[in-house]
């Protein structure tokens, strides 16, 4: 670029003009200096990855006694026409400091128009806009002038203002110029009192003010005024009339280094900026709908701020000599076109970059010649993956089936599972149907009299005694029914596998009667505590496939999950949790509460054998009349310092409850604060029945949390928290770490602690060392009954030196016969069979073994 040259950048219409202000080259003889302002338009090549240019013109003028700058250049609609065109202020300065402006037009031949001109004293240097008309609008001198080709003469606003915002068109108002001013007070009563406040305080306001109808207008659904002072730039995103109410969205940035986002005056965004002075800021719509804001700074940096869930900073350059907004790909969405600042090449457009901040990314410098494949390997191409496609559709198609035909199966094993629980309820026999009637294959040897068939399981039921259940009892809380049966200390029966099923009493033919329900035991003594609450464990992610053939875990959802393992010593409780909804449907719903479990025997002093039982508890009535009565609610009073609730309704409010525990430790000042806490702040009460655990009795979403808090010793302690749910728990730690020392260690632990879990998982192992043992002393005494061997009863072969035997052909006979006899006992030894039940049952007893040791690794690790 030769000296004294100045140079513009635009986008219109997909292309990027270039104007260009240099001097001609001087003939000699002529007396006239003449200025040429050219003008070239580029386009951007796809194949080439290039900006070419398609068309050029010039605009001459005679520079004899003036000097002619380019003061700005725009895009603005043509009055006469309305046609968008660009506009470019030029202005000629004299020797006699008269300076005169005039205003060209650029129309697509490449043509020069001048609109208008006008002559003023001084220069134009602050907040020059370029608007439709084509106009041009200024402050000097704390006053707002404008001209447009209309008038071609200069008008003042009436209005004192110290900046211009934002210039463009308001829907119902025309052209509008925001601008701030100094505050004016009202003397009237009718104007918003914060508004006014805010005015009062800052000392500044903002202003609207209509060219066309010269009115002002008002300005709270732009910005409020307390950001006049700050605010340096503005652009309006949307305007609309909404019964006859203006809706506004803008975005700003301040003096603070900030871009703020407006929704009708009401701040609903922020984001910093990286960089200071911002200058100007203009959007962008991208390919994926994407809102981009482009913020240009007073050091040619420039970052895009992009709004999706927040305002953040997406991306920024350095050293951009321009930033334009078009289409310049022809993709039908906007591209943003940066114009890199590079002394070492002087042609136009020779370092650049356009970018959506997506899919599209061209810069200069790159050879994307290999990147673009040739035709006939597009097509190619795109045969293969209509055919991959095709694959994948025909593939997809009998996965569905085979999903159908899976889910229908699923459907008729359950239906058939919940007649033949009810037919156990009721002590009826259920009658099996025949595989080939339901179209099954038996996996297994059909066995006569399996050892554990379902016949045994009702009639051992119907033996057991019902004197091991205390109390049936069931309570509403929340959304969720919760019943449980309280077992006596004289119920001597393993708990690791105790559940409750809740089938309801009616005769249904579509649905299933089986009401699906989460299970939990708790032990109720004196000495209750937090940790003697056992929440049904998933089962670590190894272990799932494994499924349980006798057991009620094969009607997975309908059917509670494993429960974890509780000491048993003193009165316990089984719960069962459902949810409430489903059954208001019915108004009256009668349930049957089902208890099932094992009972254990011992065998050889060695193993002990399960038998498994299912118990009727008794029967559940609900009816929407009680519930809204309360009659089964729970009921949490605060009677001086303790909360009187009864064991029920605390077993309810645990049951509903997850249980988290946190181990705090402080390295340089006690844990007292937590005790306060609890007590002040959530506003604790123990428990009469139970005063190690402490009920929440503070208004709002934590109100109903279960604490216990247990101090190791002064610095360390486990915090352990009943939530209802996550939103509860990060409330009640939200608070707690704003009293706890900023050196505390929150930690979350797993359920149970270690020295629990240790002592668990060592009698876990030797449980799983005993069964198989057991296991397989059982297999060889069944297996050695079951073999048949050679020797004939009576008949004894001698234990005659092998050398005796040898002298005779009768007693090589008899040495030749027991060799054969040994053989065969070797063979039949190594081949030895059981049936298909017998393995079953091993197979079984071995996989629960390995279950429940591989669930406590999992939860220690």
């Amino acid at each position: 670029m030769l000296l004294g040259e100045q140079e513009q950048f635009l986008s219109y219409n997909g292309e990027v003009l270039v104007f260009q202000l240099s001097n001609s080259k001087h003939v000699e003889g002529a007396a006239d200096k003449t200025m040429n302002l050219c003008v070239r338009r580029m386009a951007f090549n796809r194949d080439t990855k290039l900006f070419v240019q398609k068309s050029s013109g010039v605009f001459s003028m005679r520079a004899s006694h003036f000097k002619i700058e380019i003061i700005c250049c725009s895009c603005a609609t043509d009055s006469r026409t309305g046609i968008i065109l660009p506009c470019i202020l030029m202005k000629k300065k004299k020797w006699n400091n008269v300076v005169k402006y005039f205003l060209l037009l650029l129309h697509s031949s490449n043509q020069f128009e001048q609109s208008f001109h006008f002559k003023l004293d001084y220069e134009l240097k602050e907040d020059i806009r370029l608007f439709a008309g084509p106009s041009v609008l200024w402050r000097h001198a704390n006053k707002l002038f404008y001209i447009s080709s209309d008038t071609c003469t200069v008008l003042s606003a009436p209005v004192q203002l110290s900046s211009v915002v934002w210039t463009g068109e308001i829907e119902d108002e025309g052209t509008v110029v925001l601008g701030v001013r100094t505050a004016c007070l009202p003397e009237s009563e009718d104007e918003d009192e914060l508004s006014t406040s805010d005015r009062a305080i800052w000392g500044t306001e903002f202003f609207g003010y209509a060219i066309e109808t010269q009115k002002m207008l008002t300005v709270t659904c732009f910005m409020p005024h307390a950001y006049s002072r700050v605010v340096s730039s503005v652009y309006v995103c949307k305007n609309e009339v909404l019964k006859k109410q203006l809706r506004i969205s803008l975005v700003a940035i301040t003096q603070k280094n900030q871009l703020i986002w407006f929704q009708d005056g009401h701040p609903k965004g922020v984001c910093e900026l990286p960089y200071e002075k911002p200058c100007s800021v203009k959007t962008a719509v991208t390919s994926s709908n994407d809102l981009l804001f482009i913020v240009s700074f007073a050091s040619r940096n420039i970052c895009v701020v992009q709004r999706r869930d927040n305002l953040q900073v997406a991306s920024k350059w350095q050293n951009v000599k321009s930033v334009l907004v078009d289409d310049f790909i022809g993709s039908g969405s906007e591209q943003l076109l940066l114009l890199l600042k590079d002394d070492s090449n002087t042609d136009v457009l020779s370092t650049f970059e356009i970018t959506d901040l997506g899919e599209v990314n061209y810069a200069s410098g790159i050879n994307y010649k290999h990147d673009v494949p040739a035709a006939e390997g597009l097509q190619e191409n795109s045969l293969l993956t209509v055919q991959a496609l095709e694959t994948r559709l025909q593939a997809g198609c009998t996965s569905v089936r085979e999903l159908q035909q899976h889910l229908g199966l699923k459907r008729r094993v359950i239906l058939e599972s919940c007649r033949a629980l009810i037919d156990l309820v009721e002590e009826r026999t259920h009658i099996l149907p025949a595989a080939k009637e339901e179209g099954l294959v038996s996996l297994w040897d059909d066995v006569e009299n399996p050892p554990h068939s379902l016949s045994k399981e009702t009639s051992l039921a119907s033996k057991v005694s019902e004197h091991f259940i205390e109390k049936l009892w069931q309570r509403v809380v929340g959304d969720s029914l919760v019943v449980g049966v309280k077992l006596t200390e004289s119920f001597y029966l393993s708990l690791s596998d105790v559940s409750l099923s809740l089938v309801m009493d009616q005769d249904f033919s579509s649905i299933s009667p089986i009401i699906e329900c989460r299970n939990k035991i708790i032990k109720l003594n004196k000495a209750f505590s937090a940790l003697a609450v056992s929440s049904c464990q998933i089962e670590p992610p190894p272990k799932k496939i494994k499924l349980d053939l006798h057991s009620k875990n094969d009607l997975k959802k309908e059917f509670p999950k494993r429960c974890s393992r509780v000491q048993l010593d003193g009165a316990k409780t089984v719960v069962a949790v459902t949810s409430l909804a489903p059954l208001l449907a019915f108004h009256r719903v009668c349930c049957v509460v089902l208890l099932h479990t094992k009972k254990q025997n011992c065998w050889n002093d060695r193993l002990q054998e399960s038998k498994k039982i299912t118990v009727l508890c008794g029967k559940i009535l609900l009816t929407l009349e009680d519930i809204s009565n309360g009659k089964y609610s729970v009921k949490m009073i605060r009677d001086n310092s303790y909360c009187t609730g009864s064991m029920e309704d605390i077993l309810s409010v645990l049951a509903v409850s997850v249980r988290f525990s946190f181990q705090i430790v402080s390295s340089d000042c006690t844990l007292t604060p937590v005790n306060s806490w609890l007590l002040g702040e959530m506003e604790c009460t123990p428990f009469k029945e139970c005063r190690d655990n402490i009920f929440c009795h503070k208004a709002g979403n934590v109100y109903g949390t279960v604490c216990n808090w247990t101090l190791k010793n002064p610095f360390e302690g486990v915090l352990t928290l009943f939530c209802r749910n996550l939103t509860v728990l990060f409330q009640c730690l939200h608070s707690l770490t704003r009293v706890l020392p900023s050196s505390c260690d929150v930690k979350l632990l797993r359920s149970g602690s270690k020295g629990v879990l240790t002592e668990q998982l060592a009698l876990a192992l030797e449980k799983e060392m005993l069964t198989l043992r057991s296991s397989f002393f059982s297999k060889e005494s069944k297996a050695e009954n079951s073999l048949t061997w050679g020797n004939e009863p009576g008949k004894k072969i001698s234990d005659a030196p092998v050398a005796s035997l040898l002298d005779s052909e009768e007693g090589v006979q008899q040495f030749r016969k027991k060799l054969q006899n040994k053989r065969e006992e070797c063979v039949l030894s190594m081949n030895q069979t059981m049936n298909g039940a017998l393995y079953r049952e091993i197979a079984l007893k071995i996989a629960e073994a390995q279950l429940s040791s591989d669930m406590i690794v999992w939860r220690l690790s």
